[in-house]
């Protein structure tokens, strides 16, 4: 698979229409490619709706149907401008917001502009050292959600990993941790879910280890 392709394939590999071989040489090429891996997560709130849509209405089209290149080009381009349109709306809530603490150690909600409240959990997972913070703001379609994170034990690639209190599961973000280099890091990311709907967030190794739990309450 030539690298063009490579780059093409985000949408379907995200979309879940890969075969099995070509998304294995896909997910070799996602650990090398952090543009990759920051659009598939951006897919996550499309491929959740998607996964709900399919739930509830009756299939009228071939489980073999696969959309063609122009949707996928299409979809593509439209996560990234409702990234960028939802990131600047996440900065400028927290360049406004006033904190106070609340329900215990480790919970904080974040009083913004207008109605909205971001809630803001950390904790530290004793097992494998790693530090999180996560802040998440009310937004109409979900979620703005900001992580930050402390992890000594690089290189490798992690993700943030929202569930939901019906057991399903959303990938908010994605990041590469250097080399030995316990400094923040600070990544943003969109969600599906409001924030009354998490359980929880965990952030894990792209290879499933667990890392730490950020418990919702």
């Amino acid at each position: 698979m030539r690298s063009q392709e490579r780059h093409r394939d985000v949408a379907a590999y995200a979309l879940g229409v890969l075969d099995e071989a070509d998304a294995f040489r896909f997910e070799d090429h996602l650990m090398e490619c952090p543009r990759c891996a920051a659009h598939v997560t951006e897919f996550g709130p499309i491929t959740r709706q998607l996964m709900l849509y399919r739930r509830s209405t009756p299939q009228f089209v071939s489980p073999l149907a696969k959309p063609g290149p122009r949707m996928l080009d299409r979809l593509l381009s439209e996560v990234g401008a409702r990234h960028r349109s939802g990131r600047r709306r996440f900065l400028c809530a927290v360049a406004a917001t006033v904190a106070f603490a609340v329900a215990g150690p480790g919970i904080v909600v974040v009083a913004g502009g207008g109605d909205k409240a971001a809630r803001r959990i950390e904790a530290t997972d004793a097992r494998s050292g790693v530090w999180a913070q996560v802040t998440a703001a009310d937004e109409t379609a979900g979620a703005q959600v900001e992580l930050k994170v402390k992890d000594g034990a690089g290189p490798r690639t992690c993700l943030l990993v929202i569930v939901g209190h019906d057991g399903t599961e959303e990938t908010v973000t994605t990041w590469s941790v250097p080399r030995h280099d316990a400094r923040e890091l600070i990544m943003n990311g969109a969600s599906s879910y409001h924030p009354d709907q998490i359980a929880r967030y965990e952030v894990r190794t792209m290879d499933g280890e667990h890392l730490v739990t950020l418990n919702s309450g």
